[in-house]
């Protein structure tokens, strides 16, 4: 056996190297034992690997198979490696359509350990707890966090660009995370008593928490799948939890008896400045979550223009953290009725798209330009609007705080519309689509057409090729955050 000695648990690139090597001298998967540095590598792993075969010079793979390893890589499953170096043999013996055979036991491994990896780092960015600690240079934040893989350095990115103007650090039982404004810097792991238990602004924080609380939306089983009761422990406002919970049906009773609440006198116009108010610091420091549940309250509340005729409002959806942000038009017919985006016939054109590109839709962001359907009453049937300039204006700020709360790597327009609301001014997507444009923001925003173009096309030809075509705009999107 050939021991291979790994710096890291999750050090894709030292694997990378090590995978090259040993597949260029054509070593087999069950000749090597994997290990991390430091650790045993087993009684019979004492062969050195062979010199390098030129037979093996110049061997390509998939460009799924690097996306899918540099990520089911931090799973903590100590046969990652091994199992991981099976499919590259495989796929370099001869197997190139692998990684597209759903069903194959070792590539239906590495998805399941990727999955689990991004729900583990989607739980970190949700429930991570920041604690500010006095100091004589000025406070700082640290946080406890117990991820179930390894991927505190990777997502180590996310809370630097949602709190690069804090001083923060992230501990972890095996590894910490260290930012000082300007450097990340990455250390042993800690034990829970190195951070502060709690602060000052905890009860501030449990209050609001209280105040959000919705008793006739409990969902017990929902919550712990969203929450599960392993992370209670760290959070502030878990505390809460059970009597909030118990709480509920009397308040649920209360809230009948009190009746519907009458709606606001309807204004002629809601001016951007009165919704552009920024949230309280100390709220967004604490919980992107919270924060963007506070913002869909308040679009939900909104009495815009658009409002009196609209069913409901209808806010984004999807994981905080998402490395796609979608930005279409506005809901449709049957968004509007159902109060989610992207449920009409252009959504579901648009998950077809998503799963053909290989793009989750679970782990992207989909969310409108304008909140509220804007249409024309013809007998039964509500006709479609095209939102004017001064209906983006009045929705732009709550989009750009929704944007802000996701931080994702990459926005993409969908239409026209989506386009002037990110970048404030009317491109033409002809002279755009496809490049990687400026938000008014900074951020990178990729801009391509609305899926309901393609179901207005006149015929099958013109169709085939335009969603092709759109197929190919989100792959690029994808590559572009890989």
């Amino acid at each position: 056996m050939i021991g291979i000695a790994l710096p890291g648990p999750a050090d894709f690139e030292a694997w990378r190297a090590e995978a090259r090597r040993l597949l260029a001298a054509e070593v087999p998967p069950e000749r090597v034992a994997w290990h991390l540095r430091g650790e045993s590598a087993g009684l019979f792993a004492d062969e050195a690997a062979p010199a390098p075969s030129p037979r093996r010079d110049g061997i390509t793979v998939p460009r799924a198979f690097p996306e899918l390893a540099e990520v089911a890589i931090r799973h903590r499953d100590p046969e990652r490696f091994a199992l991981l170096y099976r499919i590259l043999w495989r796929i370099a013996g001869g197997e190139a359509g692998l990684m597209q055979v759903a069903v194959d036991p070792d590539v239906l491994r590495a998805h399941a350990m990727a999955k689990a990896v991004r729900r583990d780092a989607h739980k970190m960015h949700a429930f991570v707890r920041f604690r500010e600690l006095a100091g004589e240079d000025g406070p700082r934040f640290v946080a406890w966090f117990e991820p179930e893989h390894h991927i505190l350095e990777a997502e180590a990115g996310f809370f630097i660009r949602r709190f690069a103007g804090m001083r923060w650090s992230i501990l972890t039982p095996e590894a910490s995370a260290h930012w000082d404004g300007e450097e990340l810097r990455i250390g042993p792991g800690g034990r829970r008593t190195d951070a502060p238990a709690e602060d000052a602004k905890e009860d501030l924080w449990r209050a609001y928490f209280a105040s959000i609380f919705n008793p006739a939306r409990l969902k017990p089983a929902a919550m712990r799948a969203e929450m599960p009761v392993r992370y209670w422990r760290n959070l502030p406002e878990a505390r809460d939890i059970p009597r909030l919970m118990a709480e509920a049906p009397r308040r649920v009773a209360e809230m009948v008896a009190r009746g519907a609440t009458p709606p606001a006198p309807r204004r002629q116009r809601v001016l951007a400045a009165d919704v552009e108010a920024p949230m309280p610091a100390d709220l967004f420091t604490q919980d992107p979550t919270a924060a963007l549940a506070a913002l869909r309250a308040e679009v939900l509340a909104d009495r815009g223009p658009l409002a009196e005729h609209a069913t409901q409002a209808v806010f984004g959806e999807g994981p905080i953290g998402a490395a796609l942000l979608f930005v279409g038009e506005q809901p449709g017919d049957e968004e509007d009725i159902a109060g989610r985006p992207f449920v009409g016939p252009a959504g579901r054109m648009f998950n077809r798209a998503l799963e053909e590109a290989g793009i989750p839709r679970a782990e992207a962001y989909v969310t409108n330009a304008v909140k509220h359907f804007k249409f024309k009453p013809t007998g039964r049937r509500r006709l479609h609007q095209s939102p004017d300039a001064g209906d983006i204006a009045h929705y732009r700020p709550f989009l750009r705080r929704e944007i802000e709360i996701v931080g994702p790597r990459l926005v993409v327009s969908l239409g026209a519309t989506a386009l002037r609301a990110l970048t404030g001014k009317p491109l033409a997507i002809t002279k755009v689509r496809g490049e990687v444009v400026k938000s008014e923001d900074g951020l990178p925003v990729f801009p391509t057409v609305h899926p309901s173009y393609l179901l207005r096309l006149p015929d099958p030809e013109s169709k085939a090729r335009e969603y092709a075509r759109f197929l190919g705009d989100l792959k690029s999107a994808w590559r572009e955050v890989q």
